[in-house]
């Protein structure tokens, strides 16, 4: 198959993801992609090199996840990243003193911490607003607003937006509009069909989807965005690995099929977790409102396979100690950070990944500290229902 990710729009996602970027190798016909452990490349002569100079500005390794990837978000363009949070920071280093943002108000604790205590004593300011309803996004316009920071579907509500209006608008402003893809995946969602400039993909999650490697990437249609974050990737240094593009490459193999295993498997427990008595609510893609709903089916190809819910105290209870009982009952779902690997995890947020945000703004945005967000594994549909409902009896 042609490596280029341009002219292989016919053929299917796993078919890309296998094949895409990762031709035999020229040398020995080795199926699988080389691990390519070097840090300089020998030149040919003077000014004249194989296309690799230093392993800072490329390796080959790298550029077949890049290529991959970025044909899987039908991209031209890949740049990859030590992890999901270094991803984030080249996208803010576009920015200049002065400049404002606009992210939605429910989003990853890392992200809010970057943009809170980095960029804004850096003199990048930026506010957050319900981007579910894009009368608010209008509302927060500022002259100097130069980026869309927009998740969906929302780290931990599970929230979604209307991309391709959101981009519509932003754009008639000269903004800049960057969705991170990364509980949707390639897979369900594929913002730049839907008018957004940069995808961001913390790959430590589905796309490595093992748990065992860090990554993030950002991919785009834009010479001008590639040209200026590649500049950043290297001047920065925040390079990935040859071993964990390696690894990472070796998960895409099988993102469609884990994918479509760990969405089976959400909405079984979806519908469980509705029916029982001790819980109050369940947050899940398309489920908040008929509107929601149609934005899902309109702009995703499912819901995912994350979910979060809200436990009920028992009297006299303070809600964390209740969830406390939860997380400390499970068996099968791991009381950990992160989320997209294999194994079905579970989480706090308050006191996990969105610590970083004050418990008043957490409970001003509806993070309450009786919420619970578990990352959905492909383990057997049946026993992650027992085991959570085991925990929670």
């Amino acid at each position: 198959m042609d490596n280029d990710a341009r002219t292989t729009e016919e053929f299917g996602f796993s078919t890309r993801a296998i094949h895409v970027g990762q031709a035999p190798d020229p040398t020995t016909g080795a199926t699988i992609v080389p691990l390519y452990l070097t840090s300089t490349y020998t030149q040919t002569d003077l000014g004249e090199h194989r296309g690799y100079e230093y392993g800072r500005a490329d390796n080959p390794t790298r550029k077949a996840l890049e290529t991959a990837l970025a044909s899987l978000e039908h991209g031209q363009y890949g740049i990859t990243f030590a992890s999901g949070m270094a991803a984030i920071d080249v996208v803010m280093r576009m920015l200049s003193r002065g400049d404002r943002v606009l992210a939605g108000e429910d989003l990853y604790g890392g992200a809010y911490r970057l943009f809170e205590r980095v960029y804004r004593d850096y003199g990048v300011i930026t506010e957050y607003v319900n981007l579910s309803d894009p009368d608010e996004f209008v509302k927060a316009l500022h002259p100097k607003s130069r980026l869309l920071w927009l998740e969906t579907p929302t780290n931990p509500l599970l929230r979604v937006a209307d991309i391709r209006q959101l981009a519509a608008a932003a754009h008639d402003r000269g903004m800049w509009v960057a969705v991170d893809n990364t509980f949707a995946t390639p897979y369900l969602q594929n913002p730049l069909d839907l008018g957004a400039d940069m995808v961001v993909h913390s790959m430590t999650k589905y796309i490595g989807g093992h748990s065992d490697v860090l990554g993030g990437v950002v991919i785009t249609n834009q010479e001008s965005i590639f040209e200026r974050l590649k500049f950043l990737q290297n001047a920065v240094g925040s390079i990935l690995g040859a071993f964990e593009a390696w690894l990472i490459l070796r998960g895409v193999k099988t993102l469609g099929v884990r994918m479509a295993r760990h969405q089976e498997n959400a909405v079984a427990l979806r519908e469980f977790l509705q029916q029982h008595p001790a819980v109050e609510r369940v947050y899940y893609p398309g489920s908040e409102s008929a509107h929601e709903a149609e934005v899902v089916s309109r702009q995703m190809r499912g819901p995912g396979a994350m979910l979060s819910f809200e436990v009920r105290p028992r009297k006299g209870q303070a809600e964390v100690e209740r969830v406390r009982e939860v997380v400390r009952a499970t068996k099968i779902f791991a009381l950990a950070e992160s989320l997209g690997g294999v194994e079905s995890l579970i989480g706090h947020p308050a006191t996990m990944t969105h610590a970083a945000i004050p418990a008043e703004t957490r409970r001003i945005r509806g993070i309450s500290d009786a919420l619970i967000r578990v990352s959905v594994g492909i383990e057997e549909a049946d026993d992650l229902i027992r085991d959570l409902g085991r925990a929670l009896d």
